[in-house]
């Protein structure tokens, strides 16, 4: 008997909507080679955008505030690149010494000077995610605060790693995987989030917008890493930590 319907066009649309609640499309409002290889990691189809927003901190903004804000920002400023049921993901990372923001250095001069004052010593690393589907009208925010100790380097090794460019695009003049340069004695919670994405949180937002839970993304960060991850378990499970 005819139906009238096409059950393959129905068959291939729920094919289509299944795999795209497995596998959503990411639009990456951002351009930072760091948030792209993380994002790689989870090997889900993605693609990045510049997300041009001020980045100028508010009277009595905290640095905590300061970072969801400005992730919140650009999520929005990139939401019509989602196409219908993608994903945004937006990112803010800032360094803090107590309220102090530690911004990306001006120049070599500056770097210099935000090295020395974080050597020796321990700060905060703060990254927040907005997760949404703009189609849906769905969102979630999330934020990531790591305590970093910094190692007691030379001012020959300060100077050589900051004549190699390498600091100049980063916030608190550093990248904490810089095999050479090395500066990071210890850190307590995510290392991915102090690179810029904390990726079991980005990974967690997505199962509370209803997407498959990829249970590999943990192990895959920690090994890409060589790190051994003390929060993760906690954060997949929900808690309010790191």
């Amino acid at each position: 008997m005819r139906t009238g319907l096409n059950t393959s066009s129905i068959y291939r649309c729920a094919c289509a909507k299944i795999n795209s609640m497995e596998n959503p499309q990411i639009v990456l409002a951002s351009n930072s080679p760091r948030r792209r290889q993380i994002l790689a990691w989870m090997e889900l189809p993605f693609t990045a955008t510049t997300a041009d927003v001020d980045e100028t901190q508010l009277p009595g903004e905290t640095p905590a505030d300061y970072v969801m804000r400005l992730a919140g920002e650009k999520a929005r400023a990139c939401e019509r690149q989602a196409s219908f049921g993608g994903v945004i993901l937006a990112a803010d990372t800032t360094v803090s010494d107590g309220d102090e923001i530690i911004g990306k250095p001006v120049d070599e001069e500056d770097a210099i000077r935000i090295l020395k004052k974080l050597r020796n010593r321990t700060h905060m690393v703060h990254t927040a995610i907005v997760v949404g589907v703009p189609s849906r009208g769905m969102i979630r925010q999330d934020l990531c605060s790591t305590e970093v100790r910094m190692r007691r380097y030379t001012d020959e090794e300060l100077l050589a790693y900051v004549q190699s460019g390498d600091p100049l695009d980063k916030a608190g003049a550093y990248a904490i995987q810089n095999p050479e340069f090395d500066p990071v004695l210890k850190i307590s919670g995510c290392y991915a989030s102090v690179m810029g994405l904390p990726l079991c949180h980005f990974e967690r937002a997505l199962r509370r917008l209803g997407f498959g839970a990829r249970k590999g993304v943990p192990y895959r960060c920690m090994r890409e890493l060589s790190y051994t991850c003390p929060i993760f378990k906690r954060v997949l499970a929900g808690e309010d930590v790191g």
